[in-house]
C-alpha cells in the first residue's frame, strides 16, 4: 500500500503495478548490480602499463555530458467566473521561462487519477472551533474522492503526524477526522514545518498530485522560517491548494467588538495561505461560511482533474541552482490573445494557475 513516510517503490519490480505511493519510507533505489566476482574475472592478470613511447602518441580524449531535466509544470485554465477551460491544445499554450520563449515537448490532459494528502490544522486553538472546522470541511472533500483516487490524511501540532496512510477508501480518512474530534490541550501550529514536511515526502510521486491544506495560517513555533519555507516551494511541483478555517470566528469577534479579520495576526496568516497557493499554482479559499464549502472542494477535484500538464527542457542549460520565474500563456490557434466571451458577447478574462517559477539543478562539471 501507499505509505505516508515517504513515497516510493518498496517491492520488486515484478510487483510495481500494485505498489502504492508512500508518505512514511523512502523510496528504495533500485539496487546496482553487484560487482563479478567471475573466475575469470578475479584472477586475470592486471594489465601493464603502455611504454613510454605508445604513451607519448596518444592523445587525452574529454567528453562532457550534460543532463538538463525536464521542466513539468501543470496549469489550470479557467475564466473570471471559475468556470473550467477545457479542450485547449499544446499549441495554445506559451511558456516563458525568464522572458524567454520556450518549446513545449511534453503535453497531456484526462481525467487523471489524483493523489491528495490532505493537512490538517490539529490544536486547541480556537476553542477547537478551528479543529471541528477542518474536520467537517475534509469530510466534505471526501465526497470528490474518486475510487481509483489516492488520498491520505496529515495533522500538524507541535510536529506533523500521519495520521492514516494512502488509500483509495475514504471512510478509513473518516476514521481518521473522527479520532481527532478532541482536539489534543496544546495551542501550537507549527505549519511551516509541516508544509515543508509534506512536500519532502511527496517529492518522487508521479503523476496529478497535490496538498489540501486546511489550517487558520498561523505559525506559532516552526523551526523554518517563512523565507526558507518559501525556498523549499519554489523547488516543488507538488501544487498546494489552501482553504483557510479562521474567517468565520474572526467575523463573529468583530461582530462583540474584536478586531477579528483586520487584526494583524489574522491578515499575516491568510497572505501565507496565498503565497503557498500562488508560488505553486493553486488557489487560495477563505470561506465566511458553511455553505460555500462544498462548492470550494469540488472546485479543488475539479482543478485538479482538468489540469493541463506540460513540458520542456530549458533553453538555459547552466547547471546554477539558480531560480527561474515562469509565466505561461494561452493563445488561440493562430498564435494570438485567446478570448472567450459570455453570453452577453462580452470578453471574458482568462485566469491562469500554474507555479510561478522553479529552482534550476546546481552541479559542476569536471
Amino acid at each position: 500500500m501507499r505509505s505516508l513516510l515517504r513515497f516510493g517503490l518498496t517491492l520488486p519490480m515484478l510487483f510495481l503495478a500494485f505498489q502504492a505511493p508512500s508518505i512514511a519510507q523512502a523510496p528504495a533505489q533500485p539496487a546496482s548490480p553487484p560487482p563479478s566476482t567471475s573466475p575469470a574475472q578475479s584472477t586475470a592478470p592486471a594489465q601493464t602499463a603502455a611504454p613510454p613511447q605508445q604513451a607519448q602518441t596518444q592523445q587525452p580524449g574529454y567528453s562532457i555530458a550534460v543532463t538538463v531535466p525536464v521542466v513539468n509544470v501543470d496549469v489550470i485554465v479557467t475564466d473570471n467566473d471559475g468556470n473550467f477551460i477545457r479542450g485547449l491544445k499544446k499549441q495554445n499554450f506559451r511558456i516563458l521561462e525568464d522572458g524567454t520563449t520556450q518549446e513545449i515537448t511534453n503535453f497531456s490532459t484526462g481525467d487523471a487519477p489524483i493523489t491528495v494528502v490532505i493537512l490538517m490544522e490539529y490544536n486547541s486553538r480556537g476553542w477547537g472551533y478551528y479543529n471541528y472546522t477542518g474536520i467537517r470541511w475534509a469530510d466534505n472533500f471526501l465526497r470528490q474522492i474518486g475510487p481509483k483516487d489516492w488520498v491520505a490524511l496529515e495533522s500538524f501540532s507541535i510536529r506533523p503526524n500521519v495520521e492514516v496512510d494512502f488509500t483509495h477508501d475514504p471512510r478509513e480518512i473518516e476514521q481518521g477526522l473522527n479520532g481527532m474530534r478532541v482536539p489534543p490541550a496544546f495551542h501550537e501550529a507549527n505549519l511551516f514545518d509541516a508544509v515543508v514536511d509534506v512536500l519532502d515526502r511527496m517529492q518522487d510521486v508521479k503523476g496529478r498530485k497535490a496538498v489540501l491544506v486546511l489550517a487558520t495560517g498561523v505559525d506559532t513555533f516552526s523551526r523554518l522560517t517563512l523565507d526558507k519555507t518559501l525556498s523549499h516551494l519554489k523547488e516543488t511541483d507538488v501544487t498546494i491548494f489552501t482553504v483557510g478555517v479562521a474567517e468565520e470566528l474572526a467575523l463573529r469577534q468583530e461582530m462583540f467588538g474584536g478586531q477579528g479579520t483586520n487584526s494583524l495576526t489574522f491578515l499575516q496568516a491568510q497572505n501565507q495561505l496565498k503565497s503557498f497557493a500562488a508560488l505553486t499554482g493553486g488557489r487560495f479559499w477563505s470561506p465566511r461560511f458553511d455553505g460555500e464549502v462544498p462548492g470550494i472542494m469540488q472546485d479543488i477535484a475539479n482543478s485538479l482533474r482538468n489540469q493541463y500538464s506540460l513540458g520542456y527542457t530549458s533553453s538555459n542549460k547552466a547547471l546554477d541552482g539558480k531560480y527561474r520565474k515562469l509565466k505561461v500563456e494561452i493563445l488561440d490557434d493562430n498564435g494570438g490573445p485567446f478570448t472567450i466571451t459570455n453570453a452577453k458577447g462580452k470578453n471574458e478574462k482568462i485566469q491562469v494557475y500554474a507555479r510561478q517559477g522553479y529552482t534550476a539543478p546546481k552541479g559542476d562539471v569536471n
